[in-house]
């Protein structure tokens, strides 16, 4: 489950990543090369982090080509695919999900203190969404207003508070990663942000 549930956020940020090149408009390298960078990225970010060499995702090649394929993909049927939005979105919130908390798991086992593991568990979901917002020269996503960063942080303490009761670590990560994925949904519903400086919309 767990496996499947990554490849599937795996796909979602990739999806993500080379939608936004594709409104970019960059060339087919540009748009594989975001589209990896997005799915990929926090995990790196994770393993560099905590000393991991090579990254996991680096050394597993099912997840490059999985990132790849789904990128090529885009660019070919982009028009089909921004329609459905939805079903997207839904996606990257279960990516978001996994792996804020399986990277805050892994970084428990690696012995990281849990207020690190957290952060670390937070870099990991929302990473690769960041370093595309850079490459496409934007403000990234989750400095701005919208509920994703802090999604992904509860997850994480979820996760770490587990962990210091004691309790069995696979239940506690997929219930914190089902509950990311509510907030997340929740938040797209109802439209809920994040509070910003009065004045500045």
């Amino acid at each position: 489950m767990f496996v499947a549930l990554e490849i599937l956020g795996l796909v979602a940020f990739a999806a993500s990543g080379a939608l936004a090149a594709v409104r970019a408009r960059l060339d087919i390298f540009g748009v594989t090369v975001l589209g990896i960078t997005t799915a990929l990225g926090g995990g790196i970010i994770r393993d560099v982090l905590l000393g991991i060499q090579p990254p996991t995702t680096l050394r597993t090649w099912p997840y490059l080509a999985a990132c790849a394929a789904t990128a090529l993909l885009v660019f070919a049927f982009h028009p089909q695919l921004a329609r459905l939005r939805r079903a997207v979105l839904l996606a990257d919130a279960v990516g978001l999900g996994m792996f804020a908390t399986a990277g805050t798991a892994i970084a428990l086992d690696a012995g990281v203190p849990a207020y690190t593991a957290c952060l670390i568990g937070m870099t990991t979901g929302i990473g690769g969404g960041a370093l595309r917002d850079v490459l496409l020269r934007e403000i990234p996503l989750v400095l701005r207003k919208d509920i994703y960063a802090l999604a992904a942080l509860a997850g994480a303490v979820l996760v770490a508070a587990g962990d210091a009761l004691r309790l069995p670590q696979a239940p506690v990560t997929l219930g914190a990663a089902a509950f990311v994925v509510a907030l997340r949904v929740v938040a797209l519903w109802r439209r809920w942000n994040a509070p910003v400086p009065r004045g500045t919309g």
